[in-house]
């Protein structure tokens, strides 16, 4: 994985990251689609060491990451300019379990899973059949925390 260059001053270790991404709930997605990048929202689960995603299988980022797997994905939080905090991720994705998920057993996702129903629906694991998961792997990890920056 690439290191980050710039910012590292700002930059989170790998505690606070995965702190501040256990925290978090929203993780914006950019795909290369047919007609130019293509941005949306999702809930995501962070395992230290992936980015899990759950996506509508009809969906047009469905399509896109199908045709190109190169994915970025943005996490941020902050309202005042001194407040703010993020986490950019870039990579490729890989579809894990059946498309769409239905519930066959499947290892790799049990703990995803549970920590993604845990997160966002009070423990109770949900399998429409029309939602797969996705696993980013990062191929380069930014990140910033301008709480560290010194008041002048």
């Amino acid at each position: 994985m690439k290191t980050q260059r710039r910012g590292r001053a700002i930059a989170m270790s790998d505690d606070e990251r995965d702190a501040f991404l256990a925290a978090e709930r929203t993780v914006r997605v950019a795909t290369n689609g047919t007609h130019g990048p293509h941005a949306t929202p999702l809930w995501f689960h962070w395992d230290g060491a992936a980015m899990w995603l759950t996506s509508l299988t009809r969906a047009q980022r469905w399509k896109d990451l199908q045709a190109d797997p190169r994915i970025g994905a943005v996490v941020d939080a902050g309202e005042a300019y001194t407040e703010l905090r993020g986490v950019e991720i870039r990579g490729r994705v890989e579809p894990v379990g059946e498309i769409p998920r239905t519930g066959e057993p499947n290892p790799a996702l049990e703990a995803v899973e549970q920590a993604f129903a845990d997160k966002y629906s009070g423990g109770q694991v949900v399998r429409d059949g029309k939602h797969a998961w996705l696993r980013l792997v990062p191929e380069k990890i930014t990140s910033w925390d301008f709480r560290k920056i010194p008041a002048s």
